[in-house]
């Protein structure tokens, strides 16, 4: 690769890190509409279960699939639309008071281009992230895992959230509810 290729290749991977951080502060700040912006229409959002299976099962078998067996998050756009107008209902137990979120995004590594890097399109894009939550006085939760997205280049330019998958490094959910958006 020579050193425009290299070029090219860092300022995608910059575009899509701020988009990916920009994203993450919008959730923060509970600017919930302008973040369902980001979202394509035909958006798949899935969060399967971990499975505790042996090692030469994992491979295989580590986590349930979407759409055939039970998932944390098997979603649309849609879904996630009524999700976002019940918690600003004001009466959605899990979030009332709001929580105070912070979401970190890191190891953010472009993995796929199509067509081309300077034609990007569409991209995959891998990265690990940290939510943390504070409630009330003293809940408070972590979530970690990685997350896979794939980001689709929209008609003024930006990008849009087409698919999002996401892997909890633990198996037992260990906080009360999982109304927070990841």
């Amino acid at each position: 690769m020579d050193n425009d290729e290299r070029l090219k290749v860092m300022l995608l991977k910059d575009e899509v890190s701020d988009f990916l951080h920009h994203e993450a502060d919008l959730l923060d700040e509970r600017r919930f509409d302008e973040w369902l912006d980001l979202l394509a229409d035909d958006l798949t959002y899935v969060m399967p279960l971990r499975l505790n299976v042996s090692h030469a099962e994992q491979e295989a078998r580590g986590v349930t699939r979407a759409g055939e067996e039970t998932c944390w998050f098997d979603e649309g756009k849609r879904t996630l639309e009524k999700r976002v107008a019940q918690i600003r209902t004001g009466v959605h137990w899990a979030e009332e008071p709001f929580s105070r979120v912070s979401h970190l995004v890191s190891n953010i590594r472009v993995t796929g281009v199509r067509p081309d890097i300077p034609a990007a399109a569409e991209v995959e894009v891998g990265c690990r992230f940290l939510v943390y939550r504070n409630r009330v006085e003293s809940e408070t939760d972590f979530f970690v895992g990685r997350r896979t997205d794939t980001l689709r280049r929209s008609k003024d330019g930006g990008w849009l959230i087409a698919r999002r998958q996401l892997l909890l490094d633990q198996n037992v959910l260990l906080a009360k509810n999982l109304t927070v958006l990841f």
